[in-house]
């Protein structure tokens, strides 16, 4: 598939998926979700792609769903729209047995805001925003913020963004723990490469399994997390990565992980 709004690129074990479309602030259309669905079938498929980037180009991550491409429509196919566009990526997302980074360059506001969310890393610029805009226009959260911001930040608070429509800076969604770290807007691009880099360069079948394991632990009983540790860490155990770890930690050396 030939891209048209986004941009798609992998280099050194780094695959990066940048929103583009920034002349309505990244927000998406049918194109868009489209493309973003095939982009992570490619770097699911794509061993050498061992870790993900989503960001966006030009002041905004992603101004959420772009309303004016439904001008004319009598009636819209809610219903349609989150099951085959939304939730597939967002799925997909949080199923990625590979670490998520997103670098989060300015305003992310309604499903871009979700799509933030379901990265498992975020960087912020100084610039970036978060807004739950639904409430302003008499619709309710989708692409999984309704499950995302109470396990980020607690039902009071996911409550009063969302209830209020109350826009959080970047310093804020810090405080909050929407985001792991915040830096200069000209730094960003740094920043998200020196964390990229240290992802791409991880034990990337450990990192998968570490990703389910924490996932589950929101979610799951003690006793299954448990369960679960036994699995992973079985698997991690017998990989070759955790064989070079193992090596790596009793010659004294730093690890040389390929990512299996």
């Amino acid at each position: 598939m030939a891209y048209e709004t986004i941009l798609y690129t992998i280099a050194d074990g780094i695959a990066t998926l940048t929103l583009n479309r920034p002349d309505v602030l990244n927000a998406f259309n049918q194109a868009m979700t489209d493309e973003i669905q095939d982009a992570l079938k490619k770097v699911e498929r794509d061993e050498t792609a061992r870790c993900l980037v989503i960001t966006g180009t030009g002041r905004a991550f992603s101004a959420g769903e772009d309303l004016k491409s439904h001008a004319g429509e009598s009636e819209r196919d809610f219903a349609a729209s989150l099951r085959n566009r939304y939730n597939p990526i967002i799925r997909k997302l949080r199923a990625l047995n590979k670490p998520v980074l997103g670098a989060v360059n300015g305003v992310a506001a309604g499903a871009g805001f979700s799509l933030a969310l379901a990265c498992d890393l975020r960087i912020a610029s100084d610039k970036a925003r978060f807004l739950q805009a639904f409430v302003r226009i008499g619709l309710v959260l989708d692409s999984g913020s309704s499950w995302f911001l109470p396990q980020l930040i607690g039902y009071a608070k996911a409550a009063e963004l969302c209830m209020l429509g109350e826009e959080v800076n970047a310093s804020q969604a810090l405080e909050f723990g929407l985001v792991n770290k915040v830096v200069a807007h000209d730094e960003l691009a740094a920043a998200t490469a020196e964390w990229a880099a240290r992802l791409a360069q991880g034990p990337t079948l450990a990192l998968g399994l570490m990703k389910r394991a924490l996932i589950m632990g929101t979610q799951n009983t003690l006793d299954e997390v448990l369960d679960y540790e036994v699995y992973g860490q079985t698997i991690a155990g017998r990989s070759e990565d955790g064989k070079e770890g193992a090596t790596a930690f009793i010659e004294k050396r730093k690890a040389k992980f390929r990512g299996r």
